[in-house]
């Protein structure tokens, strides 16, 4: 690389092979992309179970994150090379659609899967079942000591925003909120929605029942007009005639919310002074500067509209919520606004209390997970062990199927049989326990007791039968596991070429 300046003394840098790239072919190229791959695993492997330790990221402007979740890892790692980026995005990916075309081998633990997989019956009265699968998610998790409070919680809040009848859960309607103060026992489920805002005076009143809400998007502002203007006031009482104007505008603004019968006035946009003033004395509380997202869940939890103009204020479209009311947190200033009771109960919140920033980021994580786990069921409410008993018994199934196949299919068979055996092999490291010998073990007493539920003892409560742990995950969520690996494996095997730039 050269510096050089043009005739007018602009510097300019010359570069030196600028269109030199790097190429691997052919079985370079394939074990590169192999290497690639393992090194990704490698750094989650650690992270696997309920003894799994936890990583530290740095982000480039600073943010710490602690956690063990796996795709939180891989979307905050910076990653250069193109096959860990495909991995990255397949992470992604796991609520991806089950498509065709997966060896023989997958099939065959695919559908063993399904064998092994027991219906699981619960119903809104009797959630415990599910509570249970929450739990085993959470406790490989960093907030473990309250896997039994945020368990309960999950559940609660899917089943508040579930279609039982239609198998369907919508997890846009939970809404995770976190506040740094307290305590993690603190973490409380609130039917309705929590805004992280205050009423805009302070005189205003904290308590409201029976509210009724004009949900709007329009500012509580004289109207400006289009064109350039330039107003010239040179005597006093054109500077009244002005203000009187003004106040005139705000008197209406007011008069048609109370005029639609409206108790209370959430506003996507400011207001100034006067309109504050105004507000208050007529009684009229209001909460300014409330974000889109949260006006829509506003909106939708007390099945009012969102009204763009001030005209089109209507009794019909005003939100109904039995209670509003402003809490504040400790010696702080922090205030929040709690609207429950709402007319469509449909919408949650989930409030988190804890120590600092970062252990309210990965407790929203954790949580996220659960709620993913409890939705799952609700639409497919098959369940396989866990503690690797699920993927031991799979990969039994795949070694007896490769008997059955002549000539050289049967050894890619088997060793898929042997990369099944990784996530036992790496929950029984992360325990502690002697890799090997565990897995032989624990691989004997299911051929011989032809029990699935055989797995790892992580915890060391001393059975190896997962039914009796309860510990268990969701046959969707291993059955897509399954299939992405399979398909991520295939699509790397089959490049032979790679072609990168070169770097300055």
């Amino acid at each position: 690389m050269a510096l050089a300046f043009d005739e007018f003394g602009r510097p300019f840098i010359i570069l030196r092979e600028q269109e030199k790239k790097t190429r691997l072919r052919g079985l370079d190229a394939q074990k590169a992309n192999i290497a690639a791959g393992k090194a990704v695993a490698r750094i989650l492997r650690t992270s696997l179970g309920p003894t799994g330790m936890d990583k530290m990221l740095q982000s480039p402007d600073g943010d710490v994150i602690i956690t063990n979740d796996g795709a939180t890892i891989l979307e905050q790692m910076d990653v250069d090379n193109q096959i860990a980026k495909l991995m990255v995005e397949l992470s992604r990916s796991q609520d991806y659609e089950i498509g065709d075309g997966y060896e023989m081998a997958s099939r065959v633990a695919f559908d063993h899967l399904e064998r092994i997989s027991q219906k699981f019956e619960f119903s809104a009265d009797h959630i415990e079942p599910l509570v249970q699968t929450c739990m085993t998610t959470l406790s490989s998790k960093m907030v473990n000591r309250c896997k039994r409070a945020l368990a309960e919680i999950a559940v609660k809040a899917v089943l508040a925003v579930a279609d039982l009848e239609r198998k369907d859960v919508n997890l846009d309607l939970i809404k995770v909120e976190g506040k740094v103060g307290g305590k993690l026992e603190d973490t409380e489920l609130v039917y309705g929605i929590i805004v992280d805002k205050d009423m805009s005076h302070p005189q205003m009143p904290k308590r409201i029942e029976d509210a009724k809400i004009a949900i709007l998007t329009c500012p509580f502002e004289p109207p400006k007009p289009k064109t350039k203007h330039k107003v010239d006031i040179d005597t006093v009482e054109k500077f009244q005639t002005l203000r009187e104007q003004e106040q005139k505008y705000f008197d209406e603004m007011v008069q048609k919310c109370k005029d639609a019968g409206a108790t209370l006035v959430i506003c996507q946009w400011g207001f100034d002074d006067e309109a504050n003033h105004l507000l208050m004395h007529r009684n009229l509380p209001a909460v300014r500067w409330v974000g889109g997202v949260e006006l829509e869940l506003i909106a939708i939890a007390t099945g009012g509209r969102i009204v763009p103009r001030f005209q089109e204020l209507n009794p019909e479209k005003l939100g109904k919520a039995g209670l509003v009311r402003e809490k504040s947190f400790g010696t702080t200033k922090d205030r929040m606004l709690y609207i429950e009771q709402c007319a469509n109960s449909r919408a949650v919140t989930i409030f988190i209390r804890g120590g600092n920033k970062m252990m309210i980021e990965e407790t929203k994580r954790s949580l996220h997970d659960a709620l993913c786990v409890a939705r799952n069921l609700i639409r497919n409410n098959s369940i396989v062990y866990g503690g690797g008993s699920a993927e031991i018994s799979c990969s039994i199934a795949v070694e007896t199927a490769a008997d059955r196949h002549p000539g050289v299919e049967q050894y890619a068979i088997r060793s898929f049989a042997d990369a099944l055996d990784a996530v036992p092999l790496a929950l029984a490291e992360n325990s502690g326990l002697s890799p090997i010998d565990t897995l032989t073990a624990v691989k004997a007493q299911q051929v011989k007791e032809s029990n699935p539920h055989c797995g790892v003892d992580c915890t060391d409560v001393g059975t190896n039968d997962m039914k009796e742990q309860n510990v268990f995950e969701t046959l969707i969520g291993k059955q897509q596991q399954i299939l992405l690996a399979t398909q991520v494996v295939k699509m790397i095997l089959k490049i032979d070429d790679v072609i990168s730039p070169s770097e300055y």
